[in-house]
């Protein structure tokens, strides 16, 4: 009886405390200034799998909370709520190295001058530490565009009916990153993923965050609308397969023509065209494809008239370029160091022109449609589509319609690796960071199902 009556009051103090935490709950729980939603399962292109399903598909506010395991957030118009909160994680992906009571968080001033309060910055999660690729509660989470591209076009791609394309495709995610959409709460998340899906094993938020200020919301969209009122797009890769291919005339047909890192076109106009309205690159790739790809004739980036430039931040090299581009001086550290990154773009640089994809887009296409089996080995972390995959699906969310032309094919054994190789023996190289027999698949499924007209040579 004595013990009964010593434990009765902690009970009921614990019982009533609970009580007050879920009547209370609305207003203690944390804001966030974006919208970011959550679906309720993953969808890949080619072999659906399961997610685990702790949102609500039909509101736009979640809450934050332990129990859940899932980094959610609440709606702009909550934002009376002020209180920060430290989050659970629940990770799937086995971990080496780390003690269970290993800090993960240190306090950081809020981004938000309106609101006094202070941010937790997570300490950065290390890559080698994880022997596979860690499956996050939130891993399928993504801000979506609040303004996004509506189309006109009756054949556009986003009217398809094949219901495993309409159910992985997300017609507003947001694709471009730029200064409204970094703050601490923000990069907690995005530190869960690593480049360039995320944050993970960067050191330095500050350093991040001012050159991200630097990136200006685009105030156009990528692509105006054509006269037709469908935006027609050929997706130019270096595939072999073009070689001798007599394209050219057809790719320069179209209203827009992507390319992406050795974009070679001169003494090849016959089979790939000239123009280029969309450059797809990293800060290693319009650095390195001048040099790799000298004896072709390639000099420089393409710097058509009116061009835009979109750049994948592959990892610190690419914001230290960023940083050098838009404020117009010498990259400070680095293996770009000194170097002048607005040269590279031949007088044809203008911040309004200028993109930069955001890493939820990235992790999107390759969670939705070129998730490898790569993922669980371990090299995980070296794994991404390559570039011409980024530019094809960033195609996908800008046109209406749209041919891919020099991606890898099943066939691509008849063929050189790239089309301006001299000699016709070289082949592909299947490199570790690539998955390009899953690109193989994808691409066919994308043509056989009408989503795109890819150019096979058949």
């Amino acid at each position: 009886m004595n013990m009964t009556r010593l434990v009765s009051p902690y009970t009921l103090l614990i019982a009533v405390c609970l009580l007050l935490y879920v009547l209370l709950y609305e207003y203690i729980s944390e804001p966030s200034i974006w919208f970011i939603s959550k679906e309720r399962t993953w969808s890949m292109w080619l072999e659906p799998f399961d997610s685990p399903s702790n949102v609500d598909l039909n509101t736009n506010t979640t809450k934050t909370t332990a129990g859940e395991n899932y980094t959610a957030i609440t709606s702009k118009d909550k934002s009376k709520s002020m209180t920060p909160q430290q989050i659970t994680l629940k990770i799937t992906g086995k971990q080496n190295n780390r003690t269970s009571d290993q800090p993960r968080f240190r306090t950081y001033p809020t981004d938000q001058p309106s609101v006094e309060q202070r941010e937790t910055l997570m300490f950065p999660l290390k890559k080698d530490n994880l022997n596979q690729y860690p499956n996050w509660d939130f891993e399928d989470v993504y801000i979506r565009d609040k303004l996004p591209r509506n189309t006109i076009c009756p054949q556009s791609l986003v009217h398809s009916e094949d219901q495993s394309f309409k159910k992985a495709f997300i017609p507003d995610i947001q694709l471009y990153l730029h200064r409204k959409l970094l703050n601490v709460k923000e990069w907690n998340r995005l530190a869960h993923f690593n480049n360039p899906f995320g944050f993970m094993g960067y050191t330095n938020y500050t350093e991040i965050k001012e050159v991200v200020d630097l990136i200006p919301e685009p105030k156009e969209p990528l692509l105006s609308l054509g006269k037709r009122g469908c935006i027609r797009c050929a997706v130019v890769a270096t595939g072999g397969i073009l070689n001798g291919s007599r394209m050219g005339k057809e790719i320069d047909s179209h209203d827009y023509v992507f390319r992406m890192n050795g974009a070679v076109t001169k003494g090849y106009e016959e089979d790939v065209g000239n123009r280029t309205s969309v450059y797809v690159h990293s800060a290693h790739a319009i650095v390195q494809s001048p040099l790799i790809f000298q004896k072709c004739g390639y000099k420089e980036a393409p710097h058509d008239e009116g061009i835009k430039y979109v750049l994948i931040p592959e990892g610190n090299r690419d914001f230290r370029w960023l940083q050098g581009l838009f404020g117009k001086k010498p990259v400070v550290k680095g293996e770009y160091k000194n170097k002048l990154p607005w040269l590279y773009y031949s007088g044809q640089f203008d911040k309004k022109r200028f993109y930069v994809l955001h890493p939820d887009f990235l992790r999107y296409i390759r969670n939705r449609f070129l998730r490898s089996k790569a993922l669980k080995a371990s090299l995980w972390s070296i794994f991404r589509p390559t570039n011409g995959a980024f530019t094809l699906f960033l195609a996908l969310h800008t046109c209406d319609e749209v041919d891919a032309y020099g991606f890898i094919t099943e066939n691509h054994h008849k063929y050189p690796n790239y089309y301006f190789d001299k000699q016709s023996d070289t082949k592909v190289i299947f490199y570790a960071n690539h998955d390009y027999s899953l690109e193989i698949k994808t691409w066919k499924k994308l043509n056989d199902t009408k989503i795109i007209r890819l150019y096979q040579r058949i």
